[in-house]
């Protein structure tokens, strides 16, 4: 369960939750932020696996693509109804 929470935190604070939220604010179509968003996971976990599919885990790929997506769709979320205080 650790591991888990751990993955999650560090995609958030890496590359998935951060590039995922700057590249979902430049656009204003939904879609295309998530899936902006999907491929920062996706890259990232590639990267970091050593260039090379076979040191992909699973479970980190989905986490990282799953973080990319939610920030990627708050990023252009954002940039749609603008940052109003």
């Amino acid at each position: 369960m650790l591991e888990i929470l751990g993955t999650i935190a560090g995609n958030i604070l890496s590359l998935p939750g951060i590039l995922g939220f700057a590249l979902g604010m430049m656009t204003r179509r939904f879609p295309l932020g998530v899936a902006l968003g999907i491929l920062v996971g996706i890259g990232k976990t590639y990267v970091f696996a050593g260039m090379s599919f076979a040191g992909i885990e699973m479970v980190e790929l989905v986490v990282a693509m799953g973080v990319g997506a939610v920030f990627g769709g708050m990023g252009t979320l954002v940039r749609r109804q603008g940052a109003t205080v």
